[in-house]
């Protein structure tokens, strides 16, 4: 259909002669009485989205007309369907999804359908990014040695991963090694202008993607429309379903001025982070406007974006301008798209100038970039920024709430010297054995590979150096220049090059207590160090390259050194990490490690040479130059000039051209994998790391009615801010945790354990993992930590699976209890899957955060929020109650008719019951669709079987 008459030509003049294309015009639109000047560049692009899709039936004029007539101030609540033009995956949660698909392909066999219907119907792009793991670290063979590594602990889920690249169609992989997938999404992936062939036409669309990580808004920084979504989203997405949505309020940003001199772009992300988080912007859209736009280059704008989830929106937009073009010519995207590019969204009214009209917007906030100071975000929360001057205060000041149950007494000594402030350091012994070499490490180095262990020295064994006598709360014990958010930004990664250089050059060193990572996000980052001549100066602070690939944010630090380790827990101390990272909540980075801080990688090389948090840099040295005088952060900090420089001379469009050329064909290891072949998969039973998916075991074409929940328990009561990693951890697994038995019993040995995020795509040990976080405190097991519960009614104190095991055998339903921005944190589809393998049906909460609660949807678990004001302190909740939900199917029957108040009935141990009031959360039509079928993928399996 095409009733707005907006389908157009367009010609575009290359090198190689003009070509025509297809579009779907905005302005077009605009000249049949619709007023599209001031409508919002995200929101402009949705409209060709559904201009370009007009149907009838899954989109009509009717959505046509109310998006194009959008009103600024409303409420969202118009739902439509919007699909994007791909769908971009990691390798943490890229292998369920398509262990998930390879499911579905036997259960259509058993509906009688065929297998080759589940099949990506758009381009599905995965890069293996989140299983490299910082083992060996501050050495010259750390790359290698982690590399070899990832692939002995991987090689079934990486044959598995290329067995999908040969069954399904419009399924690719980037192989490990490459980088991470959202910096090779910006620097590779991204066209920004999509094209296919349709019934003899190129058609020219805008490039748009959901992603299984909720980091894909980095992207956005491009001008691409995208954002992070479940993995079962995005296999629905995957199969030809559209992304439901309502259409969404839009917050304007303005930005004036310029960075000062000090400032960087990661000081301007966690400034952004912290208005956005404080004004509230969950489930809008946020877009960035402003003179002070142009004055930041598009690796500060994709910083900006990738944080999109830290502030709370859907999306953190830029639009197309001259910038952009500049970028793609830069990255080495072909002269043809980028004339593609520049002359499809100049036709569409979308490319930015001066002159361009301001949009309306929801809300407006404004920032000018000049006010812009130096500052870090934690310990425990990417949105608490901390100016640089008051961070150690702000530790102090943290400190009783981040002591943990097991914390102990420091001796005597130690708490004196704390009392005071006085760092645990002597300087001069510390730079001493900073200065010695790793033959102690290096000796011992193959054998511990050849175990699996990696990094098994200690810091005595390697320096001489006792961790007892120098560790204390808030001592650095990791620095990682880590990370999606910084790793693209050349600004910041050559500041923290020459930062180290001058730091190098003054004497400076780190201490032998701090596990050092440089984990880039592309080798393109490496290329640019080597020619600007910085690499080995950050080496001689062993911030050697480990990897390419998100380690220490998504949990992958590895261990530390086990006398620093041993010290840590021996005296219940609070170490601390310092990441250029996006994400620094609870047990996340590291087991040992309680308090954590994001900052720009230059601050991470600063401090990982004070090595301790409370460093006051304005008036202690780092250290002392090579004829005793004091040096300070402001000696080495780099000036503005410096990095554009180095910049210029060092990051070129040879150097992507260069490492871009071979990104697809991965390492020896990759291509010598040897991998299965077939339609279907040939499931292996024994198998620790590929599972086949229960989700459709016993499905039948048609789902069961909907059923009330009766007699339901608590299995545990949680605070404001659970994340996805307190429900689904994705770093170590514990051996004496339930997860831990499991792989012990089937013959995994400790040090082959790898992490919850790999092995994600056997079920087995993540419903094991699910509450398996160290950091969770659960209420109803007061005076815990980890995933502890009790069973009712006995009251016996015990894991959080045993107890979901019992209360299975015993046929007994459960809840969750929670506060608010339940399930913040990243899109993680197993912080859905594996609550509902535990027997969850329901979660009641304060708020959710978005992706949370549309995976819950799609899982059948039903969310349901208490009302304004309400909380289980106020209704005097104790957990131990019963709970019983009824009327549920007729509000899905009516599509809420009558409104969405559910009573739910709670009956205490005395008998006394009364009903609380509780908002179904299920938020649009389509979700009722998914909730009757027991979720989303049960819904896609079911319809394309009936096709």
């Amino acid at each position: 259909m095409n009733t707005f008459q907006s389908r157009k030509t367009l010609e575009v003049q290359t090198a190689s002669g003009k070509r025509t294309y297809t579009y779907f015009s905005l302005p077009a639109v605009g000249t049949q009485g619709f007023d599209l000047a001031r409508l919002p560049f995200s929101l402009k692009i949705l409209l060709e989205n559904l201009l370009r899709r007009e149907d009838g039936v899954n989109v009509t004029a009717g959505d046509i007309c109310f998006l194009a007539t959008w009103k600024a101030e409303a409420e969202p609540s118009r739902e439509i369907a919007y699909m994007p033009a791909r769908v971009l995956m990691q390798d943490f949660t890229g292998v369920p999804a398509i262990v998930d698909l390879a499911a579905m392909r036997d259960a259509m066999k058993t509906l009688g359908g065929d297998p080759e219907k589940i099949n990506p119907l758009v381009p599905a792009e995965l890069v293996i990014d989140h299983s490299v793991q910082v083992d060996e670290f501050g050495s010259p063979r750390a790359y290698d040695a982690n590399a070899l590594l990832e692939f002995q602990r991987n090689r079934e889920r990486y044959a598995f991963l290329k067995w999908g690249q040969t069954a399904f169609r419009n399924f690719s992989a980037v192989p490990p090694g490459m980088g991470i997938c959202h910096q090779v999404n910006l620097e590779y992936l991204a066209r920004v202008v999509f094209t296919k062939d349709e019934n003899g036409e190129s058609i020219a669309y805008p490039d748009t993607l959901v992603g299984t990580d909720s980091h894909t808004t980095m992207i956005n920084g491009l001008g691409v429309l995208g954002w992070g979504v479940g993995g079962i989203e995005a296999e629905a997405a995957m199969l030809g379903q559209p992304v439901s949505m309502l259409i969404p309020q839009v917050v304007g940003y303005r930005l004036t001025g310029k960075l000062r001199e000090g400032a960087t772009a990661t000081d301007l992300v966690l400034t952004v982070t912290e208005a956005l988080r404080k004004l509230g912007v969950v489930g809008k859209f946020v877009e960035f406007y402003g003179s002070g736009v142009s004055e930041l280059p598009l690796a500060d704008r994709a910083t900006i974006s990738n944080m999109a989830p830290e502030y709370g929106a859907t999306c953190g937009i830029f639009p197309v301008d001259e910038e952009t073009l500049r970028y793609l010519r830069l990255t080495g995207r072909s002269e043809e798209q980028i004339a593609l590019v520049e002359a499809y969204y100049k036709a569409q009214g979308l490319f930015h100038t001066a002159d361009s009209p301001e949009a309306m917007y929801t809300q407006t906030l404004e920032l000018d970039l000049s006010t812009i100071q130096p500052s870090i975000a934690g310990p425990k929360r990417p949105q608490d920024r901390v100016l640089l001057s008051e961070a150690g205060a702000s530790f102090r000041k943290q400190l009783p709430s981040l002591l943990g149950p097991a914390a102990k007494p420091l001796g005597e000594r130690a708490a004196l010297r704390w009392a005071a402030g006085t760092p645990f350091q002597d300087s001069e012994l510390v730079s001493a054995v900073a200065a010695g070499t790793n033959e102690g490490l290096d000796r011992g180095f193959e054998k511990a590979v050849a175990q699996g262990n990696g990094h098994n020295g200690t810091v005595k064994g390697r320096f001489g150096v006792n961790p007892d006598d120098y560790l204390d709360h808030g001592s650095v014990v990791i620095a990682a220049i880590t990370s999606c958010t910084n790793t693209s930004n050349p600004s910041v990664m050559i500041a923290a090059g020459i930062l180290a250089k001058k730091a190098v050059e003054k004497g400076l060193s780190v201490p032998p207590w701090v596990k050092t990572s440089l984990a880039p996000g592309s080798r393109v980052v490496t290329d640019y160090y080597q020619k600007s001549g910085l690499l080995p100066y950050l080496e001689k602070l062993r911030f050697n390259v480990v990897g390419y690939g998100c380690t220490t944010c998504i949990g992958n630090s590895g261990p530390l050194p086990s006398d620093v380790s041993d010290s840590i827990n021996d005296h219940g101390l609070v170490a601390v990490s310092v990441l250029s990272g996006n994400r620094n909540f609870e047990g996340r980075v590291n087991v040992d490690v309680r308090a954590n801080y994001l900052m720009s990688p230059p601050l991470v090389v600063a401090y990982a040479i004070a090595g301790r948090i409370d460093h006051d840099f304005d008036k202690e040295p780092l250290g002392t130059d090579e004829v005793g005088q004091p040096v300070y952060l402001a000696d080495i900090w780099p000036s503005q000039k410096e990095v554009s420089d180095a910049i210029a001379a060092g990051v070129t469009s040879e150097g992507f051209t260069h490492e871009y050329a071979t990104v697809t064909l991965g390492d020896a290891n990759w291509q010598g994998l040897k991998f299965p072949s077939g339609d279907t998969y040939g499931w292996e039973g024994d198998s620790t790391y590929i599972r086949k998916a229960p989700y459709f075991d016993g499905i039948t074409s048609k789902p069961t009615p909907v059923e009330d929940i009766a007699n339901a328990r608590v299995l545990a009561i949680l605070g404001d801010s659970v994340t996805t990693d307190h429900i689904s951890p994705a770093g170590s697994i514990k051996a004496a945790g339930p997860a831990g038995v499991y792989l012990t019993d089937h013959g995994v040995t400790k040090a082959d354990f790898n992490s919850y995020g790999s092995r994600r795509g056997n079920h087995e040990v993540m419903v094991r993992g699910t509450f398996a976080n160290v950091r969770l405190r659960n209420k109803l097991a007061p005076g815990t930590e980890g995933g502890v519960t009790r069973l009712l009614p006995e009251g016996e104190t015990m894991s959080i699976y045993d107890a979901s095991v019992k209360y299975a055998e015993r046929g007994v339903p459960l809840i969750i209890l929670a506060g608010k921005e339940y399930g913040s944190g990243s899109s993680r589809d197993w912080a859905a899957k594996g609550p509902k393998l535990l027997g969850i049906r329901a979660v009641i909460a304060e708020s959710f955060e978005r992706i949370h609660r549309s995976n819950l949807v799609g899982m059948g678990i039903l969310p349901l929020q208490f009302l304004p004001g309400e909380s289980v302190e106020s209704h005097r909740l104790t957990g131990e109650e019963t709970y019983d939900f009824s009327g549920l199917k007729a509000m899905l029957d009516s599509k809420f008719a009558d409104g969405k108040t559910l009573h739910v009935k709670v009956t205490s141990t005395d008998g006394v019951t009364k009903l609380i009031a509780t908002q179904v959360r299920i938020d649009t039509p389509q979700e009722i669709a998914y909730y009757e079928h027991g979720g989303i993928l049960q819904y896609v399996l079911r319809q394309l079987a009936a096709n």
